[in-house]
This record gives C-alpha cells, structure tokens and sequence, in this order.
C-alpha cells in the first residue's frame, strides 16, 4: 500500500502528516514554508508512494467557508496540474488548531514549545490525517 499525506494549509506555513505504508498510523512528518510545498510535495512523491492528498477545509463555526479557503483553492488547482496522479480529498479541519494545542498541553509540551506555531501545525495535519482514517 502506498501512504496518504494530509496538508494543514496557511498563509504562511502548512503542516504535513503521513500514515505508515499499511495506512494505520497517522504521524506529523514536517512543517513546510506556503511558498515551498507545492515544490516539496512534487519531491516526496518523487521519492515516497502516497496514493492520496487530505487537505484541511477550514471552515466557520456554521459552515461557511474560512478566508484561507481563498487561497487553498488556486494552490489545489496548482497540485492537480504538477501531480495529476494522486487524488485529493478535503475534510473539515473546524477546531484541529486547538485540540492540537491541547493535545500539546495534555502531553506535557513545555509552554514555550506550544508557542511554536510550526509544531502546531504539523499536530493539526496529524488530527486531520487521523480523522480522515478514522472515518474512511
């Protein structure tokens, strides 16, 4: 089996997990630079077997769309053409941000570690990673 990768995608950075090649386990990979990923991600599937793409779909409290969504979507349409191969599916990424905080605090993350928004992110993408495994 190959492993599918999720993208917790912002402004500035995105956080990457990965299941294991069985697609049990959901493990925080990385953190990327926005600007970088699309290049990153066309080199790790140069080198890795992943069969999908999960991509948070950030979304409000009722349902509408977030304003990061503005710029995930070009950056998904980007993804298609340079990786046509590999399918993407979104799942909603409400509240990931702050149970992986808490997941931070419940583990005994030092305080100055949780101020580490890259860190953050990568927990998020695992959260995100998981939910989709979980719900497949």
């Amino acid at each position: 089996m190959a492993r599918i990768l999720a993208i917790d995608y912002g402004g500035k950075r995105c956080g990457i997990a990965v299941t294991d090649e069985s697609q049990i386990i959901a493990s925080g990979l990385t953190t990327v630079d926005t600007k970088d990923l699309l290049s990153w991600l066309k080199e790790y599937v140069s080198k890795e077997e992943v069969e999908l793409f999960i991509v948070g779909e950030p979304k409000r409290l009722h349902g509408e769309a977030s304003e990061i969504e503005k710029l995930i979507k070009p950056f998904l349409e980007k993804l298609n053409k340079e990786v046509p191969a590999i399918p993407v599916k979104r799942i909603d990424e409400r509240f990931t941000s702050k149970i992986a905080f808490d997941t931070m605090i419940a583990s005994g993350i030092s305080k100055k570690k949780r101020k580490d928004k890259a860190l953050v992110d990568q927990i998020s993408a695992t959260i995100i990673l998981q939910d989709y495994l979980y719900n497949r």
